[in-house]
């Protein structure tokens, strides 16, 4: 609360920077904008950037930086017996963070008590430290960026370049998040691969990660063959996308082309609330409706089908992804210029002929970037497996069967009391990176593909 007020005030304070800096370049100008190199409006927003963003910079080095070093000055009051590592120290700082907050713990000694209210004072020392700090920024950045306003400074080339350095640092973020993600995928993985076999794990047939807690323990088999998951994966996938994809294309190939603008006002919206529906909603429909049906489907034509199926899965996910195929194809089909339409009617072409010859191959770079973030959707989809395929990892080509996804497994590895440091725990990352190959090969050939066609129509 205490950090949302002072960003509020920060924000005040800039407003009232805003308006005196464009008094001040008025001022300066004898009145007239004319006589100054930039607009005012640009002399008020070079204001607002020297009073808001070092305040604001700071604010986001102290909620990154502070908490640690609080909890570095209350554990080094504690005792030395209490100050080790350890399921101690964290209940003892979980009563003492209760302290704090107001609320009361019965069980809370005097060590707590003292170390809460040292906790209290630290906490209001820093945001009273904090917030001289912005105000002294805030006002001296703008005092700083009040005196450089002149005739000939160039506040616009100033404001300018203080949004490329945001804009960069936001992109810098991005760059960063991601090679985060890579680096703590590839370190776990390898971690894992010290203790597993790399030709195991891609080509073991047999899933069956359950290590041994303790040297007498019995039925834990600890067999890493991923195949099994790999193949569920783009079974349940495959048949996502066999129902999404047509359904999809066609869907907005008529809302593009055919449908009338109130037809298209009416289905484009009810076709996107498939899109907003949670997705344990699809989870329950499919194991309570999609399943049953398919199983009595099959018990009439003799077939052997299991309660859990990939076919059932693959049928309601291939439903909740149809949104995502037709709204991106129905945009990018409706960004085709206009033009070519004309051109190709004019020469005769009628109007089937003309989506299939000109509308559709150059509007084709959309379409697959529609069906890979549909291929995506499909791949990471997690609940919908969980209730309606099951947790077999079942190496089979068969639909009616029972599968498993490598996404599921993975949840079902982090779960539990398993330590950290196993196999078992560190095979959840091993999957994480090679899902995350994948996906960047499947990138690569969408983008090929997309370049390859789009060199026809530029």
């Amino acid at each position: 609360m205490f950090i949302i007020l002072l960003i509020a005030f920060l924000l005040v304070l800039s407003s009232v920077a805003y308006r005196v800096g464009v008094k001040r370049a008025l001022s300066v100008g004898g009145g007239s904008a004319r006589a100054l190199h930039s607009l005012p409006a640009y002399h008020g927003l070079y204001m607002v950037c020297w009073g808001l963003l070092p305040a604001l910079a700071l604010i986001v080095v102290y909620l990154s930086v502070a908490p640690t070093l609080i909890e570095r000055t209350i554990v080094a009051s504690l005792p030395l017996e209490l100050q080790a590592e350890g399921p101690q120290r964290e209940l003892l700082l979980s009563d003492i963070e209760s302290l704090a907050v107001g609320d009361v713990a019965s069980q809370a000694g005097e060590v707590a008590r003292q170390a809460a209210e040292l906790l209290k004072s630290v906490r209001h020392r820093s945001m009273m430290g904090l917030a001289a700090i912005c105000l002294v920024l805030g006002v001296g950045g703008a005092a700083f960026a009040h005196r450089r306003i002149e005739l000939q400074a160039p506040a616009i080339h100033r404001v300018e370049g203080a949004v490329k350095a945001l804009l960069f640092l936001a992109s810098l973020v991005a760059v960063v998040t991601t090679l985060g993600i890579v680096l703590s995928l590839v370190f776990e993985a390898f971690r894992f691969f010290g203790k597993v076999s790399v030709v195991e794990f891609l080509c073991g047939r047999e899933w069956s990660p359950q290590t041994a807690l303790r040297a007498d323990q019995v039925g834990s088999s600890g067999t890493f063959g991923a195949v099994p998951l790999f193949a569920g994966t783009l079974l349940i996938s495959g048949i996502a996308m066999l129902v999404a994809a047509p359904i999809g294309l066609l869907s907005a190939f008529y809302m593009a082309e055919y449908a009338k603008p109130r037809t298209r006002s009416m289905l484009k919206p009810l076709l996107e609330i498939l899109a907003g529906i949670p997705t344990v909603v699809y989870g329950f429909f499919a194991a309570l409706t999609v399943a049953p049906a398919i199983r009595g489907w099959g018990e009439q034509w003799g077939l052997d089908v299991a309660s859990e199926s990939a076919m059932a899965a693959g049928l309601v996910m291939g439903v909740m992804i149809i949104p995502f195929v037709s709204s991106i194809s129905d945009d990018v089909i409706s960004a085709v210029p206009q033009g070519l339409r004309q051109a190709s009617l004019g020469l005769g072409a009628t109007r089937s002929e003309t989506i299939r010859r000109v509308v559709f191959p150059a509007a084709l770079p959309g379409i697959v970037g529609g069906l890979l973030l549909a291929v995506s959707r499909a791949i990471g989809e997690t609940m919908i497996v969980t209730m309606a395929a099951g947790l077999t990892a079942n190496l089979t080509a068969n639909p009616l069967e029972a599968v498993t996804t490598v996404t599921v497994q993975i949840v079902t590895l982090l779960v539990g009391d398993q330590e950290f440091d196993s196999a078992k725990t560190l095979a959840a990352f091993a999957l994480g990176l090679m899902l995350f190959l994948v996906t960047l090969i499947f990138n690569v050939i969408a983008l090929t593909v997309v370049r390859r066609y789009r060199e026809q129509y530029d």
